[in-house]
């Protein structure tokens, strides 16, 4: 399921409305039932993130191959890597 411009708006919206009774991976896991998703701290990932936000950074993950890689790309994006910073 390659990410739309519309599936990443909405990502933003959940990963910048600062409700911190929302629990954000369990929220973005039910609204994109279709992706893999990883959630992990920030100092785990050395590539740089495909997007930033105060609270997360967000790494997009291809699955599509032998072995899962991270890219920039939206459109080849089969999963999502979750990157809590401190």
């Amino acid at each position: 399921m390659p990410l739309s411009d519309s599936d990443l708006t909405e990502i933003e919206q959940v990963l910048t409305a600062g409700d911190p009774s929302v629990p954000v991976f369990a929220e973005l896991r039910k609204r994109f039932p279709a992706l893999s998703w990883t959630q992990c701290d920030a100092s785990d990932v050395t590539e740089a993130p495909f997007r930033s936000y105060s609270a997360f950074d967000l790494h997009l993950l291809d699955t599509a191959d032998h072995c899962a890689h991270i890219t920039l790309d939206p459109a080849t994006a089969t999963g999502v890597i979750l990157a809590r910073r401190s």
